[in-house]
């Protein structure tokens, strides 16, 4: 089963089809089969042992006090946490732990998007500033 949600390009996994495959196993109404939930889980570490060091590296290139990059290594940190999560008992269980990892990454991506987001915030079409308006 390839977990790459349609529409999406092949290859390593971007942002945003991350995103779209962690909130689709999320908002998955019913228990997937348990070859399902394995392949999952994979898809999963395979996406934050992308994330992780791109994301320390983001948070690395700020100043120390940077809250962004602060939040986002607690992120990073309880991810690894996740990834070091022993597999559970039944069906349930597993499904359970592979949605943490799965919110892992919608965590991971959301850090990504703050720490590489340009600084200008745009209104109709137009970056703010902070002299005058021209008006």
């Amino acid at each position: 089963m390839n977990t790459n949600h349609p529409g999406t390009e092949a290859g390593p996994a971007g942002i945003g089809s991350m995103r779209a495959v962690a909130s689709w196993f999320i908002d998955r109404p019913t228990l997937p089969r348990h070859g399902d939930v394995a392949r999952f889980d994979h898809d999963f570490r395979r996406h934050l042992d992308q994330l992780l060091p791109l994301l320390e590296e983001l948070a690395d290139r700020r100043h120390s006090g940077d809250i962004q990059a602060r939040a986002a290594l607690a992120g990073v940190r309880e991810a690894r946490r996740w990834l070091t999560e022993p597999e559970a008992a039944g069906l349930a269980g597993e499904v359970a732990r592979v949605k943490r990892l799965a919110c892992a990454v919608l965590a991971l991506c959301d850090h990504h998007e703050t720490l590489t987001n340009n600084t200008a915030y745009l209104t109709h079409d137009r970056p703010l500033t902070d002299g005058p308006t021209g008006h």
